[in-house]
């Protein structure tokens, strides 16, 4: 066993190949008085805690109809504003990356296996992962009290690592945040706020980037519909006195009811299609991320983003969707859903010869929700390192493809983990993962990842595949078909008129 101190009392870890601490609080209890209020210090203690096993996650459901593709685990509990901690020694000052966990802000945690970071930590890094308040409890705003608790969260955990990692062996003065999903959108929204300002001084978005905030009226609009189908009263008083499992179902109902949202009924949600998500308030986050790094802020912070060929495919083709998909669907959807011109659909079509409506439509929100936001946001943010993720999962009889969420085993080296199975098949490519896991490890190492910076001369980017290289600008023709977000905005803007 190993024993640290932090700042708040000591903790008792495992000593394997590597050294790992779970369920650490970093905040009190978000339950009682502190819920809906600002993370607080969590109560200090003099016995050596017991972190050989995760803590308590954020209440959320059971997996849906997704469960064998993207596992979720559920430990009860209230202390579940808790991190985890892999490191290779309690000596030295070896980099810190801290990995947020996606999930669109109402589910997921930092304790799924497919996350442990003992290869990071075999490979010289300090691995940390947290939880953080979802859904409601972290996002839920009626214009008053304090917005945007769940970044408030995460913001408090980037504190307990700027505070107390060098006990672990972690060097506080080279940090990284690094997030999937939501994650890798509360990773961008996190360079946009003040708050966070100098806790991290790298980070790498894997598909999300900085367009999924909400506006204060839609903040309303949303806390309005939640409450009406809980049928009481929109305060965040009322909303506490709802049972909890009830407030999930819920919640998971509006998520699936933002999928098909329009603008003159759920304002910014019919474009970010999440209901719970980080509000412009005007304070905390003084504007939308990705106009406030388009004026310098983050532009200090070392910055890679990345999507993955085939992103929507995991949401289109498991479910069926995709199948339902018609011609006329198809133009209908590109165009009133993302605002792609009917040229633009033509020329996803043109070079996908072969390929049904529904196929086509999954590259055309891929690239509208994940692979355009991540080429805006290089333009906007000076020296940003560009990827694309393109090995395509053999699940669902190939159709899978390069999906949502397939690169995370690669990234944390853990192809070997059995809850990736079902995602990744019977004979994964080992040598992709060690070229995926080292660009990260390189990455938090020197902010270089190996490959020159986006700009919009050369349009670089690093594709990794079954065999992986250097690309410039593939399909141009459908970048830009894509109207500006600025135009997009517009569009939204008349629609709520």
């Amino acid at each position: 066993m190993a024993l640290v101190s932090t700042q708040y009392g000591p903790v008792r870890g495992t000593d394997a190949d590597v050294l790992s601490f779970k369920g650490i609080p970093y905040a009190a209890r978000p339950v009682g008085p502190n819920r809906f209020e600002p993370p607080q210090p969590p109560e200090p203690w003099t016995s050596p805690r017991d972190a050989t096993a995760y803590g308590a996650t954020a209440p959320q459901t059971e997996a849906g109809e997704l469960g064998a593709l993207v596992p979720r685990r559920v430990i009860p509990g209230d202390d579940y504003l808790n991190l985890n901690v892999w490191t290779p020694s309690l000596a030295g000052r070896a980099p810190v990356m801290v990995f947020i966990h996606g999930g669109s802000f109402t589910s997921g945690s930092g304790a799924l296996s497919v996350y442990d970071g003992s290869r990071f930590a075999r490979d010289g890094v300090v691995l940390v992962t947290i939880n953080y308040r979802l859904g409601a409890d972290g996002f839920l705003w009626f214009g008053d009290g304090t917005p945007n608790l769940g970044l408030l969260d995460q913001i408090a955990a980037l504190k307990w690592v700027r505070d107390n990692i060098a006990a672990f062996g972690g060097d506080p003065g080279n940090v990284t945040v690094f997030g999937e999903s939501a994650g890798a959108m509360s990773v961008c929204t996190l360079l946009a706020m003040p708050s966070a300002e100098g806790l991290f001084h790298r980070a790498i978005a894997e598909s999300g980037a900085a367009h999924n905030t909400i506006g204060p009226e839609t903040a309303l609009i949303v806390g309005a519909k939640l409450a009406i189908a809980l049928g009481t009263e929109p305060t965040r008083e009322a909303i506490a006195d709802v049972p909890i499992d009830r407030l999930l179902a819920v919640q998971d109902e509006l998520g699936r009811q933002a999928t098909k949202a329009r603008a003159k009924k759920w304002g910014d949600v019919a474009r970010t299609l999440l209901p719970f998500s980080p509000v412009v308030d005007g304070e905390l986050l003084p504007a939308p991320p990705i106009d406030r790094i388009r004026s310098g802020a983050g532009a200090d912070v070392d910055l890679m983003i990345g999507t993955n060929s085939e992103e929507a495919r995991l949401f289109l083709i498991p479910t069926g969707a995709a199948a339902k998909i018609s011609t006329p669907l198809l133009y209908a959807a590109a165009g009133l859903r993302f605002g792609l011109p009917i040229g633009g659909v033509r020329h996803y079509r043109a070079n996908r010869r072969g390929s049904t409506p529904g196929e086509v439509l999954a590259a055309i929100m891929t690239d509208a929700y994940y692979r355009m936001p991540a080429l805006w946001l290089a333009e906007a943010h000076p020296g940003t390192y560009v990827y694309e993720f393109g090995w395509q999962s053999p699940a669902c009889n190939g159709t899978l493809g390069a999906c949502h969420v397939v690169e995370l085993p690669f990234v944390f080296d853990n192809l070997d983990d059995a809850s990736t199975a079902t995602m990744l098949g019977s004979a994964p490519p080992q040598h992709l993962a060690d070229l995926v896991h080292k660009t990260w490890v390189d990455f938090a190492k020197t902010g270089n990842p190996g490959w020159p910076a986006y700009t919009t001369d050369n349009r670089v980017s690093r594709h990794f595949a079954t065999a992986s290289g250097t690309t410039t600008d593939p399909h141009p023709e459908e970048r830009t078909s894509w109207p500006t977000p600025a135009r997009n905005q517009s569009l939204l803007a008349r629609d709520l008129r």
